[in-house]
C-alpha cells in the first residue's frame, strides 16, 4: 500500500505494517501525525472512496448474479435455439474465466490492476452485446465466452482494493466487495423473472451491456491506479500452455457425457490437456520469469486457500444449477419434487440466498481483523454442507427449501469473503494479482467441472423426457445435492488444515533481485 521502489524503504514499510497488525491504534497515530497524506491513505472514508467501493461492488454483484440469471434462462434459450447444449452457457463462461485468469493477473501486476480491471469490464460488455444480438446459438456462446472475463474482475478488484484503499478499511472493503451489499443480488431474482417473462432472454444481456458500461466509467472516475508493479516480461509460452491445457481438460470433461467417456475425442482432449499442463509445469521451472512461480504454491497457505476456495465455488455452483431446475419442474409429473414455478416465482427461493450471502460477507468483514479468516472459511463450508444435505433429503415443501436456501446463502457469503482475506494474508503485494489469478483458476475450473460430473450422474437417473427436456428422478436430484455437500466437506477440511498463525516468507526468486528484500506475512 505504501511500497516504494527502494528495498530499504519497502522493508521499513513491511516492519511498519507488522507493527500496525500488532497494535491497530498505530495506524490512527500515524494518520494523525501525517496530515499531508491523501484521505484514502490516511484512513478516512471520502465520498469518492465510497463511490469507488459501490462501483466495484456492483460489478462483482453482476458477476455473482450472471451465473444465477443464466441458470434460470437456460430452458428459454435452449427452446429458442433448439439446442440440447444449454449447459455450455455456463461452462463457456467459467472456462474462459479460468483460462484467461493467469494472463490477466500477470498483466495486472506489470501494467496496473485498475487498467486491467477496466479492460475486463470492457470486453465483458462487448460479449454481452454480442450475446444480445446473437443470430445463432454459436454466436451466443461466443458472446457468453467473452463475458467470462468478468470472472477476472473478482481477484483484480480485491487486489486493487488492497493497494489503494486505507489499510484499516481493506478487510471490510474486500469482504463487502466479494460478498456484495445486496444492491443487485437480493432483487435480481425478481428482476430476472420480470425480464424473462416480459422481454425474453435477450433483455438480460442488454441489461449487462448497460450496467457494465456505466460501472466501467464510474470505476475509471473514482478509483486510483495502484503504484505497486512487478517489473517482468510476459511469459507467452506459459500462457499458451496453461490456457490450452486447462481448456483441453475442461472441454473433454464437459463433452464426455455427450461424446462418451471412452470416445477418442473425449480421451484425446483430456490427455492432450493434461500433457500441455505437464509441459507448462516443466517450462515454468526453466523460464527465468514464468507466468506463475509454481514454487510459491509449495507454501501450504496458498495451495490450501486455492483448494478450499475452489471447492466452495464448485459446491455453490451445483446448488445454484440444481435449485431452479428442481423448483421449476411441474408438480404434476409426480416426481416427489417440483412446484412448477415460473422464473418470477423462483425468486422466493433465490432471494434468500442473496440476502444471507450479504449477511455472511459482512460478518467476515467486521470480524476478520480479530478472528483468523480460516475459521470463517471452515464455518462457511459447514453451512454449505448443511444446506446441501438438508435440501437433498427434504425438498417437498417451499418453507423448508427457503430455510435451507438461507443456510446455503450464509455459507456462500462467508466462504466467498474469506478467500480474498486469506490470499491477502498469504501473498506479497507485488504478486497479489498473479497469485490471486491462480486461485481464481481453481475456483472457476472446479465450478465448471463439478456441475458436469453432477449432470453425468443425473443422466443415469432420467425419469421422463418431455419436449426434449429431461426430468430426473428424486434419487438423482438427491445425489446431485449430496455431491455438492461432499465438495464443501472436503473444502472445510482443507480450511482447517490452514496454519492458525502468521509467519514470514521471502518473495520468490523469480521476482527481480532489487525487490526480493521484502518480506510478507503469511497466515
Amino acid at each position: 500500500m505504501w511500497l516504494t521502489r527502494r528495498p530499504a524503504e519497502s522493508r521499513a514499510v513491511t516492519w511498519l505494517y507488522s507493527l500496525t497488525r500488532k497494535d491497530p491504534m498505530m495506524v490512527t497515530r500515524l494518520q494523525d501525525d501525517d496530515t499531508s497524506r491523501p484521505a484514502a491513505v490516511a484512513g478516512r472514508w471520502t465520498p469518492r472512496l465510497v463511490c469507488s467501493l459501490i462501483s466495484i461492488v456492483l460489478v462483482l454483484e453482476l458477476l455473482a448474479v450472471s451465473y444465477q440469471m443464466i441458470s434460470v434462462s437456460v430452458p428459454a434459450i435452449s427452446e429458442h435455439y433448439r439446442t440440447t447444449q444449454g449447459a455450455w452457457l455456463l461452462t463457456s463462461f467459467l472456462l474462459v474465466g479460468a483460462v484467461t485468469a493467469p494472463l490477466l493477473g500477470k498483466l495486472a501486476d506489470t501494467h496496473g490492476k485498475r487498467k486491467l480491471l477496466l479492460v475486463a469490464i470492457g470486453v465483458s460488455a462487448i460479449g454481452s452485446f454480442v450475446a444480445a444480438i446473437a443470430p445463432s446459438y454459436g454466436w451466443l456462446l461466443v458472446g457468453r465466452a467473452l463475458q467470462g472475463l468478468l470472472v477476472a474482475c473478482l481477484f483484480l478488484s480485491y487486489s486493487l482494493i488492497r493497494d489503494v484503499y486505507p489499510p484499516r478499511k481493506v478487510a471490510l472493503a474486500v469482504s463487502i466487495a466479494t460478498s456484495g451489499m445486496g444492491l443487485i443480488a437480493i432483487p435480481s431474482p425478481w428482476l430476472t423473472g420480470w425480464l424473462l417473462d416480459t422481454w425474453g432472454f435477450r433483455s438480460i444481456f442488454w441489461m449487462f451491456v448497460i450496467c457494465l458500461v456505466v460501472l466501467g466509467f464510474a470505476i475509471a472516475l473514482t478509483t486510483d491506479e495502484t503504484t505497486v508493479r512487478l517489473h517482468s516480461r510476459i511469459d507467452l509460452l506459459g500462457s499458451v500452455l496453461l490456457g490450452s491445457g486447462i481448456a483441453g481438460v475442461l472441454v473433454g470433461v464437459s463433452f464426455g457425457p455427450t461424446w462418451g467417456w471412452r470416445a477418442g475425442s473425449t480421451l484425446g482432449f483430456i490427455f492432450a490437456g493434461a500433457a500441455l499442463l505437464v509441459a507448462w509445469l516443466v517450462a515454468a521451472r526453466l523460464v527465468r520469469e514464468p507466468l506463475v512461480d509454481i514454487t510459491f504454491f509449495r507454501q501450504r497457505p496458498i495451495i490450501l486457500t486455492a483448494v478450499t476456495g475452489g471447492l466452495s465455488y464448485a459446491s455453490t455452483a451445483v446448488f445454484t444449477v440444481l435449485l431452479p431446475m428442481m423448483c421449476m419442474t411441474p408438480e404434476l409429473l409426480g416426481l416427489d419434487y417440483g412446484f412448477g414455478v415460473t422464473a418470477k416465482g423462483f425468486a422466493q427461493f433465490q432471494a434468500p440466498i442473496g440476502a444471507a450471502a450479504v449477511v455472511g460477507g459482512l460478518i467476515v468483514g467486521f470480524c476478520v481483523p480479530r478472528i483468523h479468516p480460516r475459521l470463517f472459511m471452515a464455518a462457511g463450508q459447514l453451512f454449505l454442507v448443511l444446506g446441501a444435505v438438508l435440501t437433498a433429503y427434504s425438498h417437498d415443501t417451499k418453507g423448508a427449501l427457503i430455510a435451507f436456501a438461507l443456510i446455503e446463502g450464509l455459507g456462500l457469503g462467508m466462504t466467498y469473503a474469506a478467500v480474498p482475506n486469506l490470499v491477502i494474508a498469504a501473498v506479497p503485494a507485488k504478486l497479489q494479482a498473479t497469485t490471486s489469478s491462480m486461485v481464481s483458476v481453481f475456483q472457476s475450473g472446479l465450478a465448471a467441472i463439478l456441475p458436469v460430473i453432477v449432470f453425468t450422474v443425473l443422466n443415469s437417473h432420467i425419469a421422463t423426457v418431455l419436449q426434449g427436456n429431461a426430468f430426473y428422478t428424486n434419487e438423482g436430484i438427491r445425489l446431485g445435492f449430496l455431491i455438492a455437500a461432499g465438495a464443501a466437506l472436503v473444502g472445510g477440511l482443507a480450511a482447517l488444515a490452514l496454519p492458525a498463525r502468521s509467519s514470514r516468507v521471502p518473495v520468490p526468486e523469480s521476482v527481480e533481485p532489487d525487490r526480493r528484500g521484502d518480506e510478507v506475512l503469511v497466515s
